[in-house]
């Protein structure tokens, strides 16, 4: 049974139709999500350092005595139209320090002003930022929620596409992996999704895409052929029209040899991972994928 604090925070995204694009002033939102995250503290033992990743304006969220040849290299959500270090720095904090990681998060250029494949251009020069800072590309994690985990999939891709290393894993939470929405739970989940059931997202595909079709491998991973990526750990909640991007996505890659999980959260909503200072379940979520990334961060796994 989802807690008490879950259904409140239903409530709450139903009533900000955060997402409805049919009316929607990006800038605004931008703001207002920036202006929330920088409310939220950072985790106490947690310092931020920004940096310059190659061009790509970043932080990195430090926790003490984190290993300097490791890194997660975190991708925020947000459709592609929002999000910053500034909205995700709590959260990323939170999950480096139980990871015991240091952790990059980058702002990469947004939708509509910046259409793919801007954004994804930027992830692919923060991966190679840090491996050229001398971090061994199999001892660094890629994550990212909603947009950031189609980023980071297509990240995968991309990489192998161009015969680059490898990161040493990935996770992803609620990834968007099919924008062409043929999953059925875009129909089955509509009514119990708070954030996207029942509005209307067209135009934020539509600004991210650009002059390309949204069945490109790198626009929708679930179309691109998978082998060769590294294991894959994908969280999404029973609750949300993504159900579909994870499930389908994880059984796609297994089928090409792909070390590839899915959990499904019941009753858990898109991306609750990022309430976890007020839900249990987020808490407990978070602690499994920060195990995920320190054992392929070990040097047991490494070697």
């Amino acid at each position: 049974m989802a807690s008490l604090q879950t259904a409140l925070i239903r409530m709450l995204m139903r009533r900000l139709k955060l997402f409805d694009s049919s009316d929607i002033d990006v800038i605004k939102v931008r703001d207002r999500a920036d202006r929330f995250g920088g409310r939220i503290p950072v985790h106490r033992k947690v310092s931020v350092s920004r940096v310059e990743a190659d061009g790509v304006p970043s932080e990195w969220l430090l926790p003490p005595d984190a290993p300097e040849d490791r890194a997660l290299l975190y991708l925020h959500g947000g459709a592609w139209i929002l999000g910053s270090t500034e909205l995700y720095r709590s959260f990323v904090s939170r999950l480096a320090f139980l990871a015991q990681t240091k952790a990059l998060v980058i702002n990469y250029r947004l939708a509509p002003e910046h259409p793919f494949p801007a954004g994804l251009e930027d992830c692919l020069t923060a991966f190679h930022f840090l491996t050229a800072s001398g971090i061994r590309p199999e001892n660094i994690v890629v994550a990212g929620d909603s947009a950031g985990g189609n980023l980071t999939l297509a990240l995968l891709v991309a990489l192998r596409d161009r015969g680059s290393p490898l990161p040493g894993a990935a996770a992803v939470i609620s990834p968007a992996t099919d924008l062409t929405g043929s999953g059925l739970s875009y129909q089955s989940r509509a009514e119990v999704d708070p954030l996207f059931g029942g509005h209307e997202t067209g135009n934020v595909v539509q600004w991210y895409t650009g002059d390309h079709e949204p069945d490109h491998p790198l626009i929708s991973p679930l179309f691109a052929k998978l082998h060769g990526l590294p294991p894959i750990l994908l969280h999404v909640g029973d609750h949300e029209v993504l159900l579909d991007d994870s499930t389908r996505f994880a059984e796609r890659a297994r089928s090409f040899g792909v070390d590839a999980n899915v959990v499904v959260w019941p009753k858990m909503f898109h991306v609750f991972h990022i309430f976890s200072p007020l839900l249990p379940e987020a808490r407990k979520a978070n602690r499994e994928i920060a195990d995920f990334i320190r054992r392929h961060q070990s040097s047991e796994h490494l070697h």
